[in-house]
């Protein structure tokens, strides 16, 4: 048995607790003064993670792959596919040159401490220029592979089959002798692509300084696979293997297998962090910006 007081306690307890049950807890919201600087650290470090470890935009900043690739134009780089596979003859693949490996667009650079330090945050993010030894090339032979150029219509063949290139806006003279130190000629002597190499071409022939003087370059100097053109918006466009490659494969593969190879396997890890990072900045109005950089082409 409960005494008067007793219960009167518990009917007071009872309705304190459901008092602090109802009540409406409100978390004091953070002024935009104090918001905006964190907002904008989330959307650096943001940057910094997918420039480094998934996509990258690239400047164009020189003719050689003309007219696939004008100059001017932004491409996106995807920087994880050939961690879990090999490249493609065909696919356009940015790259370190090796030490034979002449810069085709060379830029005064400023060597004041404003210049370096703004050359120092740019390239965490993507927007700083890049080394001299940066280009973007087509594959067109991997490693074993026999390229020359050229058959009796004037085109390369690989393992002894010609490649239609109907991407060839301008090639080299026929007329012209090879010369192994210039690339001035369509023509050049069979090469055997060396184990963890490729050759590498330009789609501008005429002016393109690539394998064919300047030798094959290591696969494991290739940044990644440059996937599709995003700015200007005019030419907004993905850079897909061109038919006339496919046949090329090492072994027929399943109709699923195709599929799986043509879808880019950074865009699920690419479109998570951008909309964590729109999430982020939704009440502020900030977007993140994909770090552009400049590369020899």
């Amino acid at each position: 048995m409960y005494s008067v007081g007793e219960m009167d306690g518990y009917r007071g307890s009872g309705a304190s607790s459901r008092r602090r049950r109802g009540r409406v807890i409100r978390r004091k919201e953070m002024p935009l003064w104090q918001e905006l600087p964190l907002l904008l650290v989330v959307a650096f470090c943001l940057a910094v993670l997918i420039r480094t470890f998934l996509v990258q935009a690239f400047f164009i900043p020189s003719g050689s792959m003309e007219n696939t690739l004008l100059i001017g134009d932004r491409v996106l780089v995807n920087k994880v596919v050939y961690d879990m596979r090999d490249p493609l003859r065909g696919e356009i693949v940015v790259f370190r040159g090796t030490d034979d490996w002449a810069p085709e667009v060379t830029q005064p650079v400023s060597q004041a401490f404003a210049a370096k330090l703004g050359r120092t945050i740019g390239d965490l993010v993507g927007v700083s220029r890049p080394g001299e030894r940066d280009f973007i090339k087509r594959v067109i032979g991997l490693p074993g592979d026999k390229v020359a150029c050229c058959d009796e219509q004037g085109r390369i063949t690989v393992n002894g089959r010609p490649v239609e290139e109907p991407y060839v806006a301008e090639n080299s003279p026929l007329e012209s002798p090879p010369n192994p130190k210039q690339c001035t000629s369509r023509r050049f002597a069979e090469v055997t692509v060396p184990a963890g190499e490729m050759f590498v071409m330009g789609d501008h022939r005429l002016v393109s300084q690539d394998a064919r003087c300047q030798g094959p370059v290591p696969i494991d100097n290739v940044i990644g696979r440059a996937f599709v053109i995003v700015w200007p918006s005019g030419r907004f466009t993905g850079l897909s293997v061109p038919d006339s490659w496919k046949s090329f494969a090492a072994k027929p593969v399943a109709a699923a297998e195709v599929e799986r190879q043509n879808v880019d396997p950074a865009t699920g890890a690419i479109v998570m962090p951008f909309l964590l990072s729109m999430g982020l900045s939704a009440r502020s109005g900030l977007t993140i910006r994909v770090g552009r950089r400049r590369l020899r082409s």
